[in-house]
């Protein structure tokens, strides 16, 4: 599938911006981070963009999920145009294109472009209110946590585990889950951090998750004392390559 020309070069590196798709009901953008601060995406953060086009871009997100939701298939919007990610927190408006992030055999990823070469790219507003959560990982990186450590976003039913980036190597990870105890949305709009006592953190770089889709664990939610049990459920995202060394 055709694809539209290069953004502009930072390092080396394409230096444009995706957002990982996460999400039925209401949609979260994740920030697709990598830790090396020379490339400009050295940032964790959640969002809840507005989309302006009608429910086109969802539409097809949807359609297309349907089709590979047993599949290590994720989805993404990649801005054909450059700007700094801290901007989004003054509120932004900006372009995007559809993905489709297919893992291949060995681990690689093929991102195809979903959105019609010939069609335009789909505006986006992000208000200052839409960014949920925003760190700088080269800015006094957290240490190694002692347990499992997620970000916990999402609305209603819908909950997703973002996994807490600390120090470098590690890992990056989106999972869906189903929680046995509500989480209310007031508490998800906070992204807190969510510890899972029963595993230990690994302290560096891993394969594989270490949370098994189908299986239930047990979390606390940072700050408090509210315990939730979860069922994993689809993979969003995976990456402990590029994440590192990019």
């Amino acid at each position: 599938m055709n694809t539209p020309a290069p953004s502009p070069q930072h390092g080396g590196h394409e230096h444009i911006h995706r957002f990982l798709i996460l999400g039925k009901e209401k949609l979260f953008f994740y920030h697709l981070a990598l830790y090396n601060p020379d490339l400009g995406h050295h940032y964790q953060a959640v969002f809840t963009f507005q989309v302006e086009d009608g429910g086109a871009l969802k539409q097809m997100y949807l359609e297309d999920l349907k089709k590979n939701e047993d599949k290590r298939v994720y989805y993404a919007v990649r801005c054909p145009h450059h700007f700094e990610l801290p901007e989004l927190q003054n509120g932004l408006d900006f372009n995007v294109y559809l993905e489709r992030v297919v893992v291949k055999e060995d681990g690689s990823r093929d991102f195809q472009q979903m959105t019609p070469a010939e069609a335009p790219p789909v505006p986006v507003k992000c208000r200052p209110e839409d960014v949920l959560y925003f760190r700088d990982l080269s800015d006094r990186p957290l240490p190694y946590p002692q347990h499992l450590t997620y970000l916990a976003f999402g609305a209603g039913k819908e909950v997703h585990l973002a996994h807490e980036l600390a120090e470098r190597p590690n890992w990056d990870e989106v999972i869906t889950v189903a929680t046995k105890q509500t989480i209310n949305d007031e508490t998800l709009k906070k992204v807190p951090p969510l510890v899972i006592e029963s595993i230990n953190d690994p302290k560096g770089v891993i394969k594989e998750s270490l949370l098994k889709k189908g299986q239930q664990y047990q979390g606390k939610i940072g700050g408090s004392n509210l315990t939730v049990d979860f069922i994993v459920g689809r993979q969003g995202w995976w990456n402990h390559t590029s994440l590192n060394t990019a």
